[in-house]
């Protein structure tokens, strides 16, 4: 039986144009990103004001539209369709349907400046954590998505 280690795992929401982190959730994996989602946005909402969002193929869950949509005001959620088993079929839910009918593919383009971001984080303050225990690996996460922001504040002044 192979054994994992336990890594600690960062979502966050960021600002397309600006490449500012407006929010994070921090769990340690390997495990789903899905479960990230939700407190991840909700957290943005409270920063920043969303008119599109856009996420990986991961956080494909009609949950996730319906929530972003009604409850969130989000007016636009663009999320691939992730196929579920052996035979690609319609989606049951609404927002999911609309997605699989009509895909909005140059607007999801704009996805890459979310690996931007996640490249740029990784480059510039290193892969590793230094902290051993979980709350200092939690500490060290915030402090780095920080110490990010503010590099960009500073480059922009």
């Amino acid at each position: 039986m192979k054994r994992y280690r336990r890594f600690p795992k960062l979502t966050f929401v960021n600002h397309h144009f600006s490449y500012l982190i407006a929010a994070m959730q921090l769990r340690y994996g390997p495990c789903n990103d899905a479960p990230d989602f939700l407190p991840a946005v909700r957290q943005a909402v409270g920063r920043l004001a969303i008119d599109c969002l856009l996420a990986d193929a991961a956080y494909d869950a009609e949950s996730h539209h319906q929530i972003c949509r009604e409850e969130l005001g989000i007016r636009q959620t663009v999320i691939p369709i992730n196929p579920r088993g052996p035979k690609a079929h319609r989606p049951a839910g609404r927002y999911r349907r609309q997605m699989h009918k009509r895909f909005p593919r140059r607007t999801y383009r704009r996805r890459w400046h979310a690996e931007s971001v996640n490249s740029q984080h990784k480059r510039r303050l290193g892969l590793a954590l230094r902290a051993r225990t979980p709350a200092g690996r939690q500490a060290e996460c915030f402090l780095r998505i920080l110490v990010h922001d503010l590099m960009i504040l500073r480059r922009a002044a």
